[in-house]
């Protein structure tokens, strides 16, 4: 199993190009708060969730080391939520998503990628029987990031990430990303739909503003 250890998870999670900018007692600081969630969180501390706490953890010590170092919540927020974008990239799935396997390719890799790297506390509904050849849905039912977040009041760290989704997904070629509510953003669940067209977007159909 991953060794859940502060340094390690911060290396992996999508701060990593941004955490060695800190100073060393902030650095530190965060560190130690990652230790204290660790024993707070330490039921979800499992081989399939370890991507996943690296980065919710990461996320709400910095939050919390940044403001005890005088930033306002405002401040600690645009800077924790647009350095996580920041190191976003969404042109792989871009490329990807212009190849004709590439509806096919995501009702098997997503599963698979899922099954592998969600561990306690996470339940998915998926519907890749019933789907027609052009469409790829799927509902995440129960998610870690609310389940630690909400009672923290921390929910807009989660909404946060969720907003990653769009990032990743919301430009893809030829492929719609619909989704209408999420478990973070006060949703009973999180729908996901992909919808494959013949032509890109703009071209006879408009892309879903989702959240």
């Amino acid at each position: 199993m991953p060794k859940y250890e502060p340094r390690l998870m911060v290396k992996i999670s999508r701060y990593q190009n941004y955490f060695p900018t800190l100073p060393a007692d902030i650095q530190q600081d965060v560190y130690s708060r990652m230790d204290e969630l660790l024993v707070e969180e330490a039921q979800y501390c499992d081989k399939g969730n370890y991507e996943h706490m690296s980065q919710i953890l990461t996320s709400i010590a910095l939050y919390e080391v940044l403001q005890s170092r005088g930033k306002t919540e405002e401040e600690a927020y645009k800077i924790v939520s647009e350095e996580m974008w920041k190191f976003l990239d969404p042109t792989s799935m871009q490329k990807l998503s212009k190849k004709s396997f590439f509806m096919p390719l995501m009702k098997k890799v997503v599963p698979f990628g899922f099954s592998h790297r969600s561990g306690t506390g996470w339940r998915y509904t998926w519907h890749i029987d019933t789907d027609s050849k052009d469409e790829f849905t799927f509902e995440c039912n129960e998610c870690i990031y609310e389940k630690i977040l909400k009672p923290r009041g921390l929910l807009k760290l989660g909404a946060m990430c969720c907003h990653a989704d769009i990032i990743n997904y919301g430009s893809l070629h030829y492929t719609d990303f619909i989704r209408t509510k999420t478990l973070c953003q006060g949703g009973d669940l999180c729908n996901f739909k992909f919808v494959r067209h013949k032509t890109d977007a703009g071209d006879g159909w408009e892309r879903t503003a989702s959240i």
